[in-house]
């Protein structure tokens, strides 16, 4: 599985940006897909995950303004994040989870990072 963000950038206070992920080389529904972000000397936390079913959570610190979706089909997962904050600045990474029988046993797949950065 491999699983290729895009989206990041540098956006105003207030402003919104979209990420994308997208998995390949999967054959699979991923049973989670989600975004995790790390802010500078921070341990990386969750900010939201969805499950192939479509249900979903979100970090605390969200409090109504992201909004995560996902294309079942393509495993593809988008996060919306308006309103953003100084404080969202971090690197953003793409999680894919996924329970494996064979295995019998849970794995994260990780996309590389993209960058946000919320200043003026």
């Amino acid at each position: 599985v491999q699983l290729q963000a895009s989206g990041g950038g540098l956006v105003q206070p207030g402003g919104s940006l979209r990420l994308s992920c997208a998995a390949s080389e999967v054959a699979f529904s991923i049973n989670y897909m989600g975004w995790y972000r790390q802010r500078p000397g921070r341990q990386r936390e969750l900010v939201a995950k969805i499950t192939s079913g479509g249900s979903t959570d979100y970090g605390e610190f969200v409090k109504g303004r992201f909004t995560i979706s996902r294309d079942g089909i393509k495993n593809s997962v988008y996060l919306q994040m308006n309103n953003l904050k100084p404080e969202d600045t971090a690197v953003y990474y793409c999680n894919g989870r996924h329970y494996y029988s064979d295995l019998n046993d849970w794995y994260d797949h990780w996309g590389q990072g993209t960058q946000v950065t919320v200043s003026s």
